[in-house]
């Protein structure tokens, strides 16, 4: 039973525990500080080039057939996430910007990894999975800035000039030059996906280390305590509950197949800590970085754990394969 509840938990999280305790401890200092802030640059702007040269185009025009499914996960991704940020970040006694980090986890888009792979165990569209996560991801370079304008208002987060050329530069312009590579370089990142993996969790690395030091020297521990921290992991349960009863149910409300439920259950409920962890970087204060991020590294723990019994589940059933009732 231990072994089975071990087998759960991603190693990543353990890496990422420990740099939090690390920049806790040993934040970067002085000339430090720069040295720090470069390389977790050069890692974000490596890693969406690395997932634009991944985008197959193929099934980005394979995909574009299932339009109502595409559509489907966007408006939870985008739209029904969004409005369930603003009622829990309305939750009393929260420090702001924990009530912050709770609001812009639900603006980002949905993983492309764990998606597909989910997807995938419990029998499910996968190149679906692949198209409608690909997507999420390309839109949320635009429309998470833009969301947290309209939602977070001027006072926290302001969608100024040179955010907007950080945004280009960093994450829009390194995924569209990835991708025109493709023809080049596409082979060699599919058959080597690990390159894409150290390069994914190397970088959320580099930029939590940079963001929690910077918010440690600003005093975050002080203003954060553990009964905070108990609400904010009370309200991302609940949050991610709904979420996937919500899609689910909308699934089967829409009439889709069973392949496609999955599609929408598994990408439908997700945020995603690679895109996150950069965007934040881009939007907010280095100071506050470190406890925006604090919902959503609990929250992408909790939706790994649900997902993958989730998953484990649907694919033992007798009856699932194309049935719209299954599960």
């Amino acid at each position: 039973m231990i072994r089975r509840i071990l087998a759960l938990f991603d190693p990543f999280i353990g890496a990422l525990l420990a740099t939090v305790v690390l920049a806790s401890v040993l934040p970067a200092r002085g000339g430090f500080v720069p040295v720090v802030d470069i390389a977790a640059d050069a890692g974000i702007v490596l890693l969406f080039f690395l997932h634009g040269a991944k985008l197959s185009r193929e099934a980005i025009i394979q995909g574009l057939a299932n339009w109502r499914l595409h559509l489907t996960v966007l408006a939870a991704t985008f739209v029904m996430f969004p409005l369930l940020g603003l009622g829990f970040a309305a939750v009393p006694g929260l420090p702001v910007a924990l009530a912050s980090g709770l609001l812009f986890l639900t603006l980002l888009p949905s993983t492309v990894q764990s998606s597909i792979a989910f997807t995938s165990i419990a029998r499910g569209n996968v190149a679906a999975a692949v198209c409608t996560a690909s997507f999420s991801n390309l839109l949320g370079i635009f429309l998470t800035p833009v969301l947290a304008v309209l939602l977070m208002g001027g006072s926290q987060v302001e969608l100024s000039f040179d955010s907007v050329t950080k945004i280009v530069l960093q994450l829009l312009l390194p995924f569209l030059v990835g991708h025109a590579l493709r023809p080049l370089i596409g082979a060699f990142v599919t058959k080597h996906k690990w390159i894409l993996s150290k390069v994914d969790r190397g970088s959320i690395l580099l930029v939590v280390y940079a963001a929690f030091g910077a918010a440690v020297v600003e005093g975050l521990w002080s203003e954060v305590s553990w009964t905070d921290l108990a609400i904010v992991l009370a309200c991302c349960s609940v949050l991610l509950a709904v979420v996937l009863a919500l899609t689910w149910w909308a699934g089967k409300l829409v009439g889709f197949s069973y392949e496609d439920q999955v599609v929408l259950l598994f990408a439908g409920s997700k945020k995603s800590l690679a895109s996150g962890v950069p965007i934040a970087g881009v939007l907010f204060a280095p100071a506050e970085v470190g406890a925006i991020l604090l919902p959503l590294m609990l929250f992408h723990q909790l939706q790994l754990i649900a997902c993958a019994i989730i998953a484990k589940r649907l694919s033992a059933r007798p009856d699932v394969g194309g049935n719209p009732a299954a599960a």
